[in-house]
């Protein structure tokens, strides 16, 4: 019967996983129906509309007692007014890119950001690498000197996305909060510079929301839901299945807005910049098979600690105590090679960020 429950449990978080994911990826599809807005006016409404529904669904599964603790944490506090501050870039660049006719180079900032993570882990976090994953790095970064050619410039709103969203996730990591509460924090530092922005085109006649009917509107309200609900439905994947499982999900986005970008919106594909992707794809394609050999060895060296505790003999608690310790003592040792810590091995699954 635990079994399957426990089966139960996975297919949910599988089924929750896809939907998160697909949700993102299909995002490229929304932001024009808030046209004529601009990017900032989207942007400004994405914030203020984010904070209301999720403090909504606070208030109803009545989680709050992280926030006093977070007002009496100055350093924190700070933390999440930067990681604000990097999200709102994050946000508007996307938009603006999607409403641009952007979406191919935007979905290229979602595929070269776990290289980017990992490079940032080895320049700000000294952070030692595999032979594997060094190799990854280096053709991401031919990727994007081949890219540079055939845009005639460096692919900034890539890099830019990229290098937010890096970012944003190693000062998440510093923060350590749940991905709703985490949004709600960000959005409440976010509230009122965007609702003064808001209040201010409005009073320049700047506004769309009052002035292009009904349905408009209702969209641009909607932008809350649009952020909320695929982290919702990411948080209920989270608990249930493991994070190498959302570490391969994650592809889902930026393949699902590069189809589109390309099939849909009918942005062009010359050969210099379908060789720029093979390269990034390439490297994905090293990270994640090496992330994943780490994590079998990791996972055989574990099962082999217990059964060597197991047939030691040691009863109960004792047992127990001495099973962590010689869990840790071999983790210890697969990681003598030089490789980084868990964060590291593999694509960061974290998607507050995401478009």
């Amino acid at each position: 019967m635990a079994g399957k429950s426990k089966a139960g449990e996975g297919r949910t978080g599988l089924l929750n996983g896809f939907a998160a994911y697909g949700m993102w990826g299909l995002v490229p599809l929304f932001w024009p129906l808030l046209k004529p807005a601009g990017a900032g006016e989207i942007l400004a409404h994405r914030m203020v509309w984010s904070l209301v529904f999720v403090a909504v669904a606070l208030i109803v599964v009545r989680r709050w007692k992280w926030a006093g603790e977070l007002l009496r944490q100055p350093r924190r506090l700070a933390l999440v007014t930067v990681a604000a501050a990097v999200i709102t870039v994050n946000w508007g660049v996307y938009i603006w890119a999607v409403n641009s006719g952007h979406v191919v180079e935007a979905s290229l900032g979602y595929f070269i950001n776990p290289l980017v993570t990992i490079a940032m882990g080895v320049l700000l976090l000294k952070e030692r690498l595999r032979p594997v994953q060094w190799v990854a790095v280096g053709v991401g970064l031919a990727a994007v000197l081949v890219l540079t050619v055939g845009y005639g410039h460096p692919p900034w709103i890539s890099l830019c996305l990229a290098f937010s969203f890096a970012t944003y996730g190693l000062v998440k990591k510093k923060v350590d909060l749940g991905g709703v509460e985490s949004l709600a924090a960000e959005t409440a530092i976010q509230f009122l510079p965007a609702l003064g922005y808001l209040l201010w085109l409005s009073a320049h006649g700047g506004s769309t929301f009052t002035g292009e009917g009904a349905g408009h509107s209702a969209l641009l309200v909607s932008t809350g839901i649009v952020t909320a609900l695929p982290l919702v439905c990411f948080g209920a994947a989270a608990i249930r299945v493991p994070l190498s499982t959302l570490g391969l999900l994650q592809y889902m986005a930026p393949v699902f807005q590069f189809l589109l970008g390309v099939v849909y919106f009918g942005e062009a594909m010359p050969p210099e910049r379908w060789a720029g992707f093979a390269l990034v794809w390439l490297a994905l394609v090293l990270l994640t098979g090496d992330a994943w050999r780490t994590s079998r060895r990791t996972a055989r060296a574990l099962r082999a600690s217990r059964l060597m505790v197991a047939e030691a003999g040691m009863p109960g608690a004792a047992a127990t105590g001495e099973a962590a310790v010689a869990a840790g003592a071999v983790a210890g040792a697969v990681r003598e090679d030089g490789s980084p810590p868990p964060a590291a091995e593999a694509p960061e699954a974290s998607p507050v960020a995401k478009p």
